[in-house]
């Protein structure tokens, strides 16, 4: 599965009923909610990557992709936009582009 199908697939889990999705209950919420769970979720990582649980931190780093999918739904942000940034951002090194953003 790829960030682009698991983008498709929460865009469709959007119209869902929320009785019956997940994806749907937690969009139903807000945008704040689901920026809330993206927190948890990438918290949740930060801790497994002290740990060296290679397995742990799998998990958590796939529960940190599929909620800020779902943050990213929330919003109307598609993934081909934050895509476009990064690709953006490729012809730049790292430190000549952060630096243009403090300014």
């Amino acid at each position: 599965m790829t960030l682009d199908d698991l983008a498709t697939i929460i865009a469709a889990r959007a119209q869902a009923d929320p009785e019956s999705s997940w994806t749907a209950r937690l969009l139903a919420k807000g945008p704040e909610k689901c920026a809330e769970k993206f927190g948890e979720e990438a918290i949740e990582a930060i801790i497994e990557a002290t740990k060296d649980d290679k397995l742990r931190l799998t998990s958590e780093a796939a529960d940190v992709l599929f909620h800020l999918l779902v943050m990213l739904q929330s919003r109307d942000v598609p993934l081909a936009d934050v895509m476009a940034e990064l690709e953006r951002r490729q012809s730049t090194s790292g430190i000549t582009e952060k630096a243009s953003r403090s300014k």
